[in-house]
């Protein structure tokens, strides 16, 4: 299908060269034909009228007129009483067969992806009311690239949240507005590469095709540290020899602990010991369910740890914004980099978040989908136990993703493929690992997309894969 243009006359780039002796009414026809021709105009799309042609080409309307019609008569153009002049149905040689498309993937009962938040419950109207608000009262010099740390406004009002909700030592000054936290971890190990760190190391199980693409990008070793019950082993990250490491200390990924407060004054020691810097993945700490809240790693250590958040779970991740809470020494560099990747971050968007966060709707819309997560973490916790009582769940306190221990021996990889084949979507812990083993056998079941019925019906349809009944 051609796209159908709107208006009153879509713009066509051709050109009349009045130097060159041919007819202008022959150059026109040509280009017509030509572009019909390679398809640069396609089947039933729209030409300009004749009028707006010779307008914009400085010819007579009667010539252009004259040139539709021969075009018409040799079966290029096609005419309809009350409608604009059309390529015509069969102007094109046939285009060669197209490939065989890949056959639609079934739709799934339940799919229990991880990382995805509630996407049919982003709060359209009151992002609608705030971009609408954020256009109202900008300033034209808004407009303008501005500040590549991001809109005033924004970090303003960033620092003073992230204060409040998350005992951060925030300060505007120092915090740099991103597109999400591919782009945030990208700068961050760009610039510590060029303060001479060789080797960054992240935690195991944890994200290591993320991390991984993003360290050799910047030149950096990925070096992957355990983790165990109370966190990152601190000790067999000091005998790696790296001097940057990637954590999630508030709701580790994917596991589900959090980081002892004994490892957290190990972790920020072990910092100033090296000369090293700690990256934070503050990636889900608003949901929490039955847990005191757990403040920044970033507010003990400000001149050793940076932290990395966004609203790609608390909004939604097609938003890709995102911001770095900088140590004083690395603002400047890490705003460099930022400046030279892209010149900020879409300002239009930065204001629209801010007055959501300023206005307590954002406020509002993580207490809906606190219950709503809480929903479907009760009907995971009570599906499992009815149907799949041999699976223990784990790393339920916060987040919208648990971890389900299988039954030893169960294979994971015909799990996930006899699973997809009764049309419900599992993800196992061995893409979380390292060294990608699947043993011990788990899972990482993401609830956050998946509405408490289907999570019900999922469950009931693969638990005798999940028990080892299978």
């Amino acid at each position: 299908m051609p796209v159908q243009w709107a208006g009153l006359s879509p713009e066509l780039l051709l050109t009349v060269d009045r130097s060159s002796g041919e007819q202008l009414r022959v150059q026109l026809e040509r280009q017509l034909r030509d572009a019909i021709r390679t398809g640069r105009l396609r089947e039933d799309e729209r030409l300009p009228s004749s009028r707006e042609l010779a307008r914009t080409l400085g010819l007579s309307r009667g010539l252009v007129q004259d040139c539709y019609a021969q075009l018409q008569a040799e079966g290029y153009l096609v005419t309809r009483v009350g409608s604009a002049t059309r390529v015509a149905p069969c102007a094109q040689p046939p285009a060669p067969p197209a490939p065989t498309p890949d056959p639609e993937p079934p739709r799934l009962i339940a799919d229990f992806r991880h990382g995805v938040p509630d996407l049919a419950s982003f709060p359209r109207a009151d992002w609608l009311w705030a971009i609408r608000e954020a256009a109202r009262r900008m300033p034209t010099a808004d407009l303008d690239y501005g500040d590549p740390r991001g809109s005033q406004a924004l970090r303003t009002v960033l620092a003073a949240y992230l204060r409040r909700v998350r005992a951060a030592a925030a300060d505007p000054g120092h915090t740099l507005v991103c597109s999400g936290y591919a782009q945030g971890l990208g700068l961050t190990l760009q610039v510590l590469a060029r303060t001479g760190v060789r080797a960054v190391a992240y935690e195991d199980p944890g994200s290591p095709a993320t991390v991984t693409a993003c360290a050799r990008a910047a030149g950096l070793t990925p070096v992957p540290v355990p983790v165990d019950a109370h966190g990152i082993d601190v000790r067999a990250l000091d005998a790696t020899g790296a001097r940057a490491v990637i954590v999630t200390p508030a709701h580790q990924w994917p596991t589900g602990v959090v980081l002892a407060p004994e490892r957290r004054q190990a972790l920020l020691a072990w910092a100033r010991r090296r000369d090293a810097y700690v990256i934070e993945d503050d990636y889900d700490a608003e949901f929490r369910y039955d847990r005191e809240p757990v403040g920044a790693l970033q507010g003990l250590a400000t001149d050793r740890v940076i932290s990395i958040g966004t609203v790609s779970k608390s909004l939604a991740p097609a938003l890709r914004i995102g911001w770095l809470l900088c140590p004083p020494a690395l603002s400047a560099p890490l705003t460099e980099l930022k400046h030279i990747a892209d010149r900020g971050t879409p300002t239009l968007d930065q204001l629209a978040l801010a007055l959501l966060i300023e206005s307590g709707r954002y406020d509002r819309h993580l207490r809906r989908m606190r219950a709503t997560y809480t929903a479907r973490r009760t009907a995971l916790v009570a599906a499992l136990a009815t149907h799949a009582p041999r699976v223990r769940l784990t790393g339920l306190a916060a987040g919208f993703h648990a971890v389900a221990h299988l039954p030893d021996g169960t294979g994971e990889g015909r799990v996930l493929t006899e699973s997809l084949s009764r049309r419900v979507g599992l993800y196992g812990m061995s893409a979380c690992r390292a060294s990608r083993a699947p043993d011990p056998p788990q899972l990482v079941l993401g609830f956050g997309d998946v509405p408490e019925r289907a999570i019900t019906e999922g469950i009931a349809t693969v638990a005798d894969l999940l028990d080892g009944r299978r």
